[in-house]
Parts: structure tokens; C-alpha cells; sequence
């Protein structure tokens, strides 16, 4: 199941456990069964530290835990974890094993603070990259809380239960039974969302911070170049981030970015936040801007406030809030997102073999999607609202050529219909003809595009008819000693690389202006302080 080079590596790791650990399998003859036995047996053959118990009667079989030497409870796998959920069971081993987490002390101590009796399940498909995640999250939690208990459960190995439970997209998330989250979380979302008091006690810390030299709003890739730039003059940087890494956490496969032949998106954004802490930079994250004040309005400094009632202070700012996928806006879109309606081909397509789906848009976003979509579903119904396919013509003769693809041009989606629990088709519009169609299918994947995320600064700053953030060659905005960059701004060409370049721009423009802009004087009440 392992081949050589992953058993070599896996064994180096097992050398990391500092405790003995302990594997209590319960199993069964099923052929997942089998290769779970097996499994089990090629980690406990690479450790002295690490014993196989197969013992175990849970009711999901098959499945393991793993627990610590003398304990029953742990984390547990209910099917295989391999594919991207293998570095979580590495993860787990270590963990449980003493090996201590990349995370701040912080985050531990607020997953042992919490008190109650939490119990989770996470489904996943071994082909998501968002769901390594949110299981490592709440792996993590589990092993530090006595209270957490984790279950990981491989959606395509309990298909009778992801159909019982109506799962359509993963990661989805149980608390003690009922629907938690669904989508990518980070652990720190997570305690947040179980610690109610967290936000407040949040704000009184970041309310506390001296002023920034620069401080950079969003943590993308743009952000993060920016942030590097900054840093690296000398000068007191912060970042204020909804997550680190932006919408790259979200993307499969990089592969045109300068250096860098192949990566995925959450390693790039593991990356990116680690060379930006490497530089001593203030990460404040899971923060999201509500407001900017204009420094010549609150005595030289810019302010931002934030949703948990914090203000940050700044002699500059950089505003590089990123963009996020763009809704149909049709009847039955939120009403079934989750139950039908998905943004992930990569994540959720699995939950779709052998169903039927369409996809909205025909960029090189939805055409990659319905390529993906047709190796796994049974068919793919393609809906363009234009005359044509705006996909480069390489993807268009690959989706041409596919047998289980259907595609219509001219076609305006009016409705995502359901039967109250999930999609069970679309509607479309031929804009020559004027006649409606109905599709019958299982689920509908949005691809069109993406939203600026700038709501906040309306009537703070010029934006163009898109909402996008108004910049010039230098990436000045309109309000002095503010600049933005990336896919928030009016930058044509939303990639990765000029996001990045755009915000080394702006951190090098905003480093211009400090050195030429006399430093504020502080205000009496402040001296004081």
C-alpha cells in the first residue's frame, strides 16, 4: 500500500514519537478492511513505539484509533486516511505521540480552556484540499482536551451514511449530531466558534498595539509579498488577515508560478505565512476590516477597525483584501449550497460519481471544472451565458472531445431547483430563442468568476464600477498613505504571481511615502499613556 520511499519517510517521522502510542482497530472483511490491516501493520513494522490492537468493536468498521499506550480514546479514522488526509494521520501519530504541533502556545492553552463534552465527526474525501485542514484541527483538539472526541470519517468508504446524513460537500462537520461547519476552517476558527468570549478578549489585546510603521490588510499573496517588502526595510509591520494565504488556500494546482514547477495551494500558503513570521512580521489573524478612517481625520494615523471592535493604528496601510468567488444569485442557489450547490469540483466532486451535474461558466475556471467533473460523474452539462466558450482553446477541444459532456452557450441559468432537501436540477434560459429548459441533476458547480472584497470601503476611497480598489501605476488609492494590491484592486489579471509583484509594489510605495511624510506627533492623551 506504502511504497518504499513513503515507508522510508514515514519511518523517519515515527523516529520523532516520544511516548509509546498505540492503534486499536476495529475491522471487518470488507476490502477497505483488508488494506486498513495492512496499513496498521506496515506503521507498527516501522516503530518500536507504536502497537496494534485489533481488539476494537466500534460501530464503524472499518476503522482505528489512535490512542496513547494505556488509552481507549483518541482520534479515529472510520475508512482509509490516505491520499491528502495521509499527512493528517502522520500528523496524529506524532501528535499523539508527544511530538509538539507548529502551533502558538496560545492556541493550545484555548483548546484546553474549553469545557464541555465535544463530540465531532468530519467527513472528507481523500481527493479534498480543503479537508486536511479542519481534520488536523480537530485532530489536534482531541489530543489536548480530554473532553474533544474526533472522529475522521472517508466519505467514499460510508456512502450509506453520507447519503443518510445528506453530505454534498466536504469538509462537513457534526457536533454532538448536528451540523457544525462546512468548508475550510483553521483551528483557530474553530475554538473561536466553541469560545463565544474569544472575540472580545481578542479585541483588548489588538487595541493594545503600539502603531504600525505599515500595516497590511489581507494575507494573500499580494499581502504577503507586501508584508516581506516591509519588513525587510526595518521598519513595524502587521498584518491583519481573514486567513493567511487568501484564496490560494483554495486552489489545487499551481503550476505557472516563476521557479516554482509544481505546488498546491495550501502548501503555498503554509509557505507564504511562514516567510512573513520568519521576518518578525505581527500576524493578527482571522481579523476582517469593517472600516478605514483617514489620518488627517484622527489626528495622523489611518485607522482600521475591525469586526471584533478593534482598532489598529498606522502611519500607512496596505489594503490587499483578494476576491472570492462570485454567486449566480438565482432562486435555490443558497437555499442548497452545501446540499447541491458547490464551489470545489476538487473537493466535492467525489461525492458526485456516478451522478449527473452541471457548471455554471465557461471560463477556463468552469471548463477545467467540467474536465475534472467528467472523470468522476456521469455526465456534465456545461452553461455558458455568452455566445461562446471564454476558455483557452486547448480546454475547449479537451472538453469537446469528452463523451459525457453536454454544452450550451447562449444559456442564462434562472433557478437552481430542489426538493427541499437537496438539487435536483436547473433551470437555463436560451437567450436567441427565448424557450426555458429544465436539466434534472444532482449538482450544480458555480465557475463564474470572482467579487473584490470591499465592501468596507464604500464611501471611504474610490472604487470602480466593479468595487474594485481604484489604483495608479504605483498603487497609491485615493486616500493619502493608503495603497492597495492584488485581485481587490483594479489590476487587470487576477493570478497569483502579479498579486505577489503588486504587493512588493505597494510596500515599496508605501516605504516611499514614510521616509518623505514627517512622523506624527503624539497626541496628549497618548504622551501620557
Amino acid at each position: 500500500m506504502l511504497d518504499d520511499t513513503l515507508k522510508a519517510q514515514l519511518q523517519q517521522y515515527l523516529g520523532l514519537l516520544r511516548q509509546p502510542i498505540r492503534l486499536i482497530a476495529s475491522l471487518d472483511d470488507s476490502e477497505t478492511g483488508v488494506d486498513m490491516r495492512n496499513l496498521l501493520e506496515t506503521i507498527v513494522s516501522l516503530s518500536d513505539k507504536v502497537t496494534l490492537d485489533t481488539s476494537g468493536n466500534d460501530a464503524r468498521k472499518p476503522s482505528f484509533v489512535v490512542a496513547r499506550e494505556g488509552q481507549t480514546q483518541g482520534v479515529r479514522f472510520a475508512g482509509l486516511p490516505l491520499g491528502h488526509e495521509f499527512t493528517s494521520l502522520v500528523l496524529a501519530l506524532l501528535w499523539t505521540g508527544g511530538h509538539p504541533p507548529k502551533v502558538e502556545p496560545s492556541v493550545i492553552e484555548s483548546i484546553q480552556a474549553l469545557d464541555g463534552d465535544f463530540h465531532f465527526e468530519v467527513y472528507m474525501s481523500l481527493s479534498c484540499h480543503n479537508c486536511p485542514d479542519v481534520v488536523q484541527a480537530l485532530s489536534l483538539m482531541a489530543i489536548h482536551n480530554p473532553k474533544i472526541k474526533t472522529v475522521v470519517i472517508e466519505g467514499g468508504a460510508f456512502q450509506q451514511e453520507v447519503e443518510q446524513r445528506q453530505i454534498m460537500a466536504v469538509p462537513m462537520v457534526f457536533l454532538n449530531g448536528e451540523v457544525f461547519a462546512s468548508g475550510r476552517m483553521s483551528v483557530e476558527e474553530i475554538v473561536a466558534k466553541l469560545d463565544t468570549g474569544a472575540a472580545a478578549r481578542d479585541a483588548v489585546k489588538l487595541n493594545a498595539k503600539e502603531a504600525f510603521d505599515m500595516l497590511v490588510v489581507g494575507g494573500g499573496p499580494a499581502g504577503a509579498a507586501a508584508a516581506v517588502y516591509a519588513a525587510r526595510k526595518g521598519i513595524r509591520v502587521g498584518v491583519a488577515a481573514e486567513r493567511m494565504g487568501g484564496q490560494v488556500n483554495d486552489t489545487m494546482s499551481i503550476e505557472n508560478y516563476i521557479s516554482v514547477l509544481e505546488t498546491d495551494g495550501p502548501r503555498m500558503a503554509a509557505d507564504m505565512e511562514a516567510q512573513v513570521r520568519h521576518y518578525g512580521v505581527d500576524v493578527m489573524n482571522l481579523q476582517r476590516a469593517t472600516k478605514i478612517i483617514p489620518a488627517a481625520e484622527v489626528g495622523g494615523l489611518v485607522q482600521v477597525e475591525l469586526e471584533n471592535g478593534a482598532i489598529l493604528k498606522s502611519r500607512s496601510v496596505i489594503l490587499s483584501t483578494g476576491a472570492r468567488w462570485r454567486n449566480v444569485n438565482v432562486p435555490g442557489e443558497q437555499a442548497y449550497k452545501n446540499k447541491g450547490v458547490a464551489y470545489c469540483p476538487h473537493c466535492d466532486g467525489p461525492l458526485f460519481k456516478g451522478k449527473r451535474v452541471a457548471v455554471i461558466g465557461g471560463g477556463n475556471s468552469g471548463v477545467e471544472a467540467a474536465i475534472d467533473l467528467a472523470g468522476v460523474v456521469e455526465h456534465v452539462t456545461l452553461i455558458e451565458f455568452l455566445d461562446q466558450l471564454k476558455a483557452d482553446a486547448v480546454l475547449v477541444s479537451k472538453l469537446k472531445s469528452l463523451p459525457n459532456v453536454t454544452i450550451h452557450v447562449n444559456a442564462q441559468t434562472t433557478e437552481i431547483t430542489g426538493d427541499g432537501s437537496k438539487v435536483d436540477g436547473l433551470r437555463y434560459k436560451d437567450r436567441v430563442s427565448g424557450q426555458e429548459h429544465l436539466v434534472p441533476l444532482a449538482g450544480v458547480f458555480v465557475q463564474i468568476g470572482l467579487v473584490p472584497n470591499t465592501e468596507f470601503l464604500q464611501g471611504s476611497l474610490e472604487l470602480s464600477k466593479f468595487g474594485e480598489i481604484v489604483i495608479d501605476a504605483k498603487c497609491h488609492t485615493s486616500m493619502p498613505g493608503v495603497f492597495a494590491a492584488g485581485d481587490a484592486t483594479t489590476v487587470p489579471y487576477k493570478q497569483i504571481v502579479i498579486a505577489a509583484g503588486e504587493g512588493s509594489k505597494a510596500a515599496l510605495s508605501a516605504f516611499d511615502y514614510l521616509i518623505r511624510t514627517p512622523i506624527p506627533q503624539a497626541q496628549p492623551e497618548e504622551a501620557l499613556a
